[in-house]
């Protein structure tokens, strides 16, 4: 709406500019007084002055245009760095936040792996203790006189009373009965 607003005030003055320089020409409009510019004397009508006014009037709006485009580039300019700036600093609260969750996360991974090889060298502990026990518990020759060892085989080792198998209990109970 704007742009046909502008368009028709644009036809307008150069309708009146037209006939302004038009009416104003010839013998009848001649300038009486001597009209100076910058220390030019000025001869000829009424309708060339106008049209000098026109030519003068269309270069301060073309300047008058240039200036305000300038201060809106301007103004553009700095409200988009601006916004730059305010994206670069999220930006970077947000990779600072990245940062120490990663962080956060090595220094946990690292505790699990400490952690972890603590549990497998307490296991590895355990498991030696548990072999030196069953060493030490180890049947003799005397503990396992007509006692079966086997579970799976029959006929010699087999006690005595016939009443299932006896064997080493590993936690240091002796021998019982199963």
């Amino acid at each position: 709406m704007i742009i046909v607003l502008g368009l028709i005030l644009l036809v307008a003055a150069a309708v009146v500019a037209v006939a302004g320089v038009v009416g104003n020409a010839g013998s009848g409009h001649t300038l009486t007084n001597a009209f100076t510019v910058f220390g030019e004397h000025m001869n000829g009508s009424t309708g060339t002055l106008f049209l000098y006014g026109i030519v003068v009037g269309a270069v301060g709006v073309l300047g008058l245009c240039l200036l305000l485009a300038g201060a809106r580039r301007g103004a553009t300019a700095r409200h988009a760095l601006h916004r730059s700036r305010r994206e670069t600093a999220a930006v970077s609260r947000r990779r600072d936040e990245v940062v120490e969750q990663r962080d956060a996360a090595r220094a946990q991974a690292a505790s699990a792996v400490q952690d972890r090889d603590g549990l497998v060298a307490e296991r590895d502990t355990i498991a030696q203790q548990r072999d030196d026990l069953v060493r030490r518990q180890e049947p003799t020759s005397e503990h396992t006189a007509g006692l079966r060892l086997n579970p799976m085989s029959q006929g010699e080792g087999e006690p005595a009373s016939g009443k299932g198998h006896h064997r080493p209990h590993l936690l240091g109970r002796g021998l019982g009965h199963r």
